[in-house]
C-alpha cells in the first residue's frame, strides 16, 4: 500500500476503497449519513440483519456478501463527496424523524423513550449531559464544598461535572495517581473484556484506541490523560486516605477525617460527601488454613508483586475467574511449572479477536472520518444494552439442571460445543472445563484459545481437587497429593459487598453505615441511604452490570443524579438531603424480587455478586433504559430536606 495520506481530502478514491475493507460497515453508514446529511445511505437494504437476541454477534451485522459490496460502494461515493466538496459536515439533523431513522438503522425499530438516552450516549452534537447552571447563579454567596472518595472512573466523572458547575469540590485518593482499579491492578495480561470504546466517557471520547479490548496499561492511561485534558489533576490530593466521615447534625456538614502519607491527619469540613471508592478494591483471600505459613513468595493478582521474577519457577494460582483467565496464559510460557487450582470452570464466549489489535483501515477512518469512532462506540454500546437479558432470565417452569430457561439452555448448549472444541484430544480436560452452573450464574469471559493452549501445555497441571490446607512447601489438596511450589498467586477477587471498607461513617443519631448495611448493603439507585444525608455512592450496590449497558453509563447516569441533587440543595437553600426508609424499602424488594428471576441470582449458584448472606448485593436486574429514566433527576418526595 502507498503512504498513507495525511487527511481524508488528501486521499485517492483507491486509497479510500483499501480503506474501507476493514471497515464496520453497521455503525459506517449511519456516520457517513450523520456526516453528510445523506439518508439514503441509511437504506433497509444495507441495514444490518436483526436476529433478536444473540451473545455472539454476526460479522458486519449479518449483511451478506452482496450487501457489504454495496454498502461499501455507497460509503466510498459519499466519502469521495466529501472530499471533493472540501470535507464541510452537514448541519446536524435535528428532527426526530432524522434521529430516528438513523440510530433505528442499527438498533431496529425502538420506543421514542430510548433516544434521549441513545443521542447521550452517543454524545453528538454536544455533551447533553453538561450542567446548564452555575452554582454562584443557584446559591449566590453560600459555600458547598464537596468531598469525593477516590479517583477512579466514577470519581473523576463526578469531578468532572462539578467544576462544569461551579462546585467547589477537593478529591481524595490513596494512591499516587488517578485510575482507580486500573492503576492497582498491574498484573500480566490484565485487559477489558468489554470494548474500550464502550469503556470511556460520553464526554472524552476517543479514535485512536488500539486494540477493541484495552490492554490495563492502556486504560491506565485514559485515565490519567483524562485527569489532564479536563484539568482535575490539581484537585487532587495524592496518597491521602479518607480515614472517617461524620455528618455534624448541627451545622448539617460532614466532617471528614483524612490520613496523609506521612501519618498525619486533619478534619476537613463538606456539604456534602461522595463515594467513589467502587466494589472492587479490597482483594478477598480464600479461607484456607495454613495461608500465612507459606515459606515462598505469595501475593493477590490485584498487589502484584512486580519484583518477582517467574522465569522458571513453580508456580501455582489459586482461582480460575478473569483475572486468572488473563494471568495463566501471560505468564504459561515462561514458568517452570504452573499448576491452576480451580473449584468451578467458566463460561466463555468465543471472541478471537480478544487480544488483537484494530485492522489498519479502521485505525484510520477513525482518525479521518469525522464522528465515525462515536457510531462504532455507540454500535457497541447498543449491542449489549438489553440484548443479552433474556438469556439470562430466569423462566419459573424450567427445571431442567444447569440452565435457567429454554434460551439459557441454547445458549449452554453453543458454549458447551465451544467449549469441547477447545480441548479436542483431551477428554480428561473436557470432563473439568464444562461447568455446573447456568451461563450468566457467574462473570462470563472472553476467549480467543489463549486459555485452553495454556492448560494444553506440558507444564501445565490442572487441579480440581479441593484444597486441604497451604504447607510450607505449596498446596495440599484433599487427595493428599502435595503441590509444592516457589511461587502462590491468589487470583481470588475482591470483597465487593464490602463498601466503604476502611472508612469509619456516621450518619444521624450516631448510625453506624457498616452496623447498617452489614453484609447486606443497598443504597437507592446505588446512591442515598437513609440516616446519611448528603451522602452520595457512586458504582455502589446494585450498579454492577452483567449482561445490559456500560458501567461507564451507569457510573455517569449515578453522577448526573448526584449533581441535579447539588443543584436541587443550591437551588431551594436546604442544608441537606436524607432519603426516606420506605423508598429504599420498596426499591430494594423490587431489585432483589427481579434478581432472583436471574441466573446469578437462583439458589445453589456462587459468585462475587452475592454477600455472604446469598443476597445479590452487586447487580442491577432491570433494564438500562430504567436506570437511565430514574436518575435524571431526583423525586424530591424520596427526601427529607433539612
Amino acid at each position: 500500500m502507498t503512504e498513507q495520506p495525511s487527511s481524508l481530502g488528501t486521499a485517492s478514491d483507491e486509497f479510500l476503497e483499501a480503506m474501507l475493507r476493514d471497515a464496520e460497515l453497521p455503525s459506517l453508514m449511519p456516520a457517513l449519513a450523520y456526516l453528510t446529511g445523506d439518508l439514503e445511505l441509511v437504506a433497509d437494504d444495507v441495514r444490518p440483519v436483526s436476529n433478536g437476541p444473540t451473545v455472539v454477534l454476526a460479522p458486519q451485522g449479518g449483511l451478506t456478501p452482496d450487501q457489504q459490496h454495496l454498502a461499501r460502494r455507497r460509503a466510498l461515493a459519499a466519502l469521495a463527496r466529501f472530499r471533493d466538496g472540501g470535507c464541510l459536515a452537514a448541519a446536524p439533523p435535528t428532527s426526530l424523524e432524522a434521529q430516528r431513522a438513523l440510530l433505528s438503522f442499527m438498533t431496529g425499530p425502538v420506543d421514542d423513550r430510548y433516544l434521549p438516552m441513545l443521542g447521550f450516549e452517543l454524545g453528538l452534537p454536544d455533551d447533553v449531559d453538561a450542567p446548564d447552571w452555575q452554582a454562584s447563579a443557584l446559591g449566590p454567596g453560600r459555600s458547598f464544598r464537596v468531598a469525593i472518595i477516590g479517583a477512579g472512573m466514577s470519581g473523576l466523572a463526578m469531578a468532572f461535572r462539578l467544576q462544569q458547575a461551579g462546585v467547589d469540590f477537593v478529591v481524595f485518593e490513596r494512591n499516587d495517581d488517578v485510575g482507580g482499579v486500573w492503576l492497582e491492578n498491574r498484573y500480566p495480561g490484565c485487559r477489558l473484556d468489554t470494548s474500550n470504546f464502550c469503556y470511556s466517557y460520553s464526554f472524552l471520547q476517543r479514535d485512536d484506541w488500539p486494540h477493541q479490548y484495552s490492554l490495563g496499561s492502556e486504560i491506565r492511561e485514559y485515565f490519567q490523560e483524562a485527569s489532564d485534558k479536563l484539568g482535575l489533576r490539581e484537585r487532587v490530593r495524592f496518597r491521602t486516605e479518607v480515614t472517617a466521615a461524620r455528618f455534624d447534625e448541627t451545622a448539617g456538614e460532614w466532617e471528614v477525617t483524612v490520613t496523609s502519607a506521612d501519618g498525619g491527619a486533619e478534619s476537613l469540613r463538606f456539604g456534602a460527601v461522595i463515594s467513589a471508592v467502587g466494589q472492587l478494591n479490597t482483594p478477598s483471600f480464600p479461607d484456607i488454613p495454613g495461608r500465612e505459613q507459606f515459606a515462598g513468595r505469595s501475593f493477590h493478582s490485584a498487589r502484584w508483586d512486580e519484583s518477582v521474577d517467574l522465569s522458571g519457577l513453580r508456580v501455582g494460582v489459586i482461582g480460575s475467574g478473569a483475572s486468572a483467565y488473563q494471568v495463566v496464559p501471560s505468564i504459561g510460557g515462561s514458568v517452570g511449572s504452573l499448576h491452576l487450582f480451580q473449584r468451578t470452570p467458566p463460561w466463555t464466549v468465543p471472541t478471537p479477536n480478544y487480544h488483537a489489535g484494530l485492522a489498519p483501515g479502521l485505525e484510520w477512518l477513525f482518525a479521518h472520518v469525522p464522528y465515525y469512532h462515536r457510531w462504532f462506540r455507540f454500535y457497541q454500546f447498543w449491542t449489549s444494552v438489553e440484548g443479552r437479558r433474556d438469556f439470562a432470565a430466569v423462566d419459573p417452569e424450567w427445571t431442567k439442571p444447569g440452565s435457567v430457561s429454554a434460551k439459557n439452555e441454547a445458549l449452554r448448549q453453543t458454549l458447551t460445543a465451544h467449549l469441547l472444541a477447545e480441548y479436542e484430544g483431551r477428554p480428561d480436560l473436557q470432563e473439568k472445563m464444562i461447568p455446573p452452573y447456568p451461563p450468566y450464574g457467574k462473570r462470563m469471559l472472553r476467549d480467543n484459545g489463549a486459555w485452553a493452549r495454556t492448560l494444553t501445555q506440558d507444564n501445565t497441571e490442572l487441579v480440581t481437587e479441593r484444597i486441604e490446607r497451604i504447607t510450607p512447601s505449596g498446596v495440599l489438596t484433599a487427595d493428599g497429593v502435595e503441590h509444592e511450589l516457589d511461587v502462590l498467586i491468589y487470583c481470588t477477587g475482591f470483597r465487593a459487598f464490602d463498601f466503604l471498607a476502611g472508612v469509619e461513617v456516621t450518619g444521624r443519631g450516631g448510625a453506624d453505615l457498616h452496623e447498617q448495611w452489614g453484609s447486606e448493603p443497598c443504597a437507592y439507585l446505588g446512591i442515598t441511604v437513609p440516616n446519611f444525608p448528603n451522602l452520595f455512592c457512586l458504582y455502589g450496590p446494585n450498579t454492577n452490570l452483567v449482561v445490559n449497558g456500560s458501567i461507564v453509563m451507569f457510573s455517569e447516569c449515578a453522577v448526573h443524579y448526584v449533581l441535579e441533587s447539588v443543584r436541587l440543595l443550591l437551588a431551594t437553600g436546604h442544608r441537606a438531603m436524607e432519603l426516606l426508609p420506605e423508598v429504599l424499602a420498596s426499591y430494594q424488594f423490587r431489585v432483589d424480587e427481579a434478581n432472583a428471576l436471574m441466573a446469578w441470582g437462583v439458589a445453589g449458584v456462587d459468585n462475587w455478586y452475592k454477600g455472604p448472606s446469598g443476597r445479590v448485593t452487586q447487580n442491577w436486574p432491570l433494564s438500562t433504559l430504567e436506570y437511565w429514566e430514574l436518575t435524571r433527576r431526583p423525586d424530591e418526595e424520596h427526601y427529607e430536606f433539612l
